[in-house]
């Protein structure tokens, strides 16, 4: 059936939960993991308090420490259940657009990933097949 699955994460609590989901059905179908986090770039003019603040270089530093920390998480969740992950780290500014380039390049079956939370206290995971 599946045997390459993309997950997304964004290091949140909700993201960890589809991490979750998405080993367990990894698991379950004998599947690989793909774990991707996709970090925004530096912009000169920019309106986000973080990057009001900071240069280029500390920046990048910053978005490189939390996407190391998010996908370190994301890879401790798969190795307990005993599920074979790879990581990824992608700058772009649509998310969206390099998480199916990646799905695409890498040939993944599914890809998972959780909503933004906004819809109530449950979350909802996202599972698009190619």
């Amino acid at each position: 059936m599946y045997k390459s699955i993309l997950v997304a994460t964004d290091g949140s609590s909700l993201s960890a939960r589809a991490v979750d989901h998405g080993t367990n059905l990894a698991k379950a179908l004998g599947a690989t993991v793909l774990l991707l986090t996709v970090s925004e770039r530096f912009h000169v003019f920019a309106f986000e308090a973080e990057q009001l603040e900071e240069t280029s270089a500390s920046f990048k530093e910053h978005m490189q420490k939390q996407a190391e920390r998010t996908l370190s998480e994301a890879a401790e969740i798969a190795r307990s259940a005993g599920v074979e992950a790879t990581t990824v780290h992608l700058e772009d500014d649509a998310p969206y657009q390099a998480i199916i380039r990646t799905a695409e390049n890498q040939r993944c079956d599914v890809i998972v990933m959780a909503s933004h939370g906004r819809g109530g206290s449950q979350p909802s995971f996202w599972v698009a097949r190619r």
